[in-house]
């Protein structure tokens, strides 16, 4: 194990962070003596974040968990471009009122997991459109764009994959990575800003930031990588069978959120616990070492902590008490979504698609014909099959982690 000097080290690494450093000694000899500014970007192209984001808005957490000064950067000019790291095919362009309306929706996320203020550590949100949205094109060509070289862009991952798979790869794109680079510089100019945080498929972007700032300005800049986060049967972090699992609430309930943490593989508990909690070291060890039955009980208390970091501790409450109830002792839970029904009869295929569960009747008849769809508890075997509502709610599922109840409408 590395025995760094400095408090964000120790974190970072103690904690499973770190992948790549471009300068460890001097990022660590740094990071002991002064307060570091650093920076993750992140492309407002939804209303919301996701899990997937989570490691990233962790590392901005932990860097001011250390003593450190976290920078949020939006991209409101980076997101008209669109990051082609990743992705297989050109990206829907946003127009302004949709970018500047994802952002004001993204912000309350942060919130949860930073302390935003006027403080020497206090983090601050920044939006990269105020500087690359008034760039001269040939200005910029001549002070920046002479520092890149067609060669070796063409060596980047995110340009590769899709050259190798013959897809478009357009020249708007293209220009993505000089831009992110330059939102260094600037960050270096306009903050003080010494630390560009993200994934590791960001490591070339990340790299080109810290030799522009050298090139133009003599500035020393430093660049952390975090690993690709896989779950245990080696999917991406942040997926699931039902898609993205969002942070706002407006996009997935806090029981849902909860339900997803608590469904964690018994082999990623304490690696998630270190990644997305604070739950302390020791405990983490002791808890990852339960076996069994047990080991649910660990997951239940990962649950807990990540729904309390991202929604507040009294949904996480709400939440855990809701599965109790609905598993556990057969009632039904306050936090479950509620379709009201106006008649004295609804279809199955009906109450699966309006109440969210099913995209489509197809869908639903697939979610039947699979045995995955029940109503209080008892599989449905039929699409055809009508609910006849009564004056008590009528649960209804798909598959082991929708659950919903039917209730008459007064």
């Amino acid at each position: 194990m590395t025995n760094y000097q400095s408090d964000l080290l120790r974190l970072m690494n103690d904690r499973g962070y770190i992948h790549q450093l471009t300068d460890a000694d001097g990022l660590d000899r740094l990071a002991a003596k002064t307060i570091i500014p650093g920076y993750v970007g992140f492309d407002a192209t939804a209303t919301s974040l996701h899990v997937g984001n989570l490691v990233q808005i962790m590392l901005l957490r932990r860097l001011q968990q250390a003593g450190h000064k976290p920078i949020v950067v939006m991209g409101g000019g980076t997101t008209k471009v669109g990051d082609p790291s990743g992705k297989d095919e050109v990206r829907k362009l946003l127009d302004n009122e949709g970018i500047n309306a994802n952002i004001a929706s993204i912000r309350s996320s942060f919130e949860r997991f930073l302390t935003f203020g006027d403080g020497p550590t206090d983090a601050i949100m920044v939006n990269n459109a105020d500087w690359l949205d008034s760039l001269k094109y040939i200005p910029f060509l001549r002070d920046v764009g002479r520092h890149f070289t067609i060669n070796r862009m063409l060596t980047f991952d995110s340009v590769k994959l899709r050259l190798d798979r013959e897809q478009p790869l357009t020249f708007l794109e293209f220009n993505y990575m000089i831009l992110q680079a330059y939102d260094f510089l600037e960050l270096s100019r306009q903050h003080a800003c010494r630390l560009q945080l993200g994934g590791s498929d960001q490591w070339g972007n990340i790299v080109n930031g810290i030799e522009l700032g050298r090139r133009i300005d003599s500035a020393e800049l430093f660049g952390l990588t975090t690993p690709l986060i896989t779950k245990a049967d080696g999917s991406k972090m942040g997926k699931s069978v039902d898609g993205a699992i969002w942070l706002n609430e407006d996009r997935l309930s806090p029981y849902d959120y909860w339900q997803f943490w608590r469904n964690t593989d018994d082999r990623d508990v304490g690696k998630f616990m270190r990644l997305f909690t604070d739950i302390d070291l020791d405990e983490i060890s002791r808890l990852e070492a339960l076996q069994g039955a047990e080991i649910n009980e660990a997951k239940k208390i990962l649950a807990d902590a990540a729904t309390a970091m991202a929604h507040g501790s009294d949904a996480a409450a709400n939440a855990a008490t809701t599965a109790q109830k609905t598993f556990e002792q057969g009632q039904s839970g306050g936090d479950l979504p509620v379709l009201e029904v106006t008649a004295d009869q609804i279809s199955v295929l009906n109450a699966l698609v309006t109440i969210g569960f099913c995209a489509s009747k197809g869908e639903a008849k697939r979610m039947i014909a699979g045995g995955g769809a029940r109503v209080d508890d008892e599989q449905i075997k039929e699409p055809g099959t009508m609910i006849t509502m009564a004056n008590t709610d009528i649960k209804i599922s798909a598959g082991k982690k929708k659950h919903g109840l039917l209730r008459r409408a007064v």
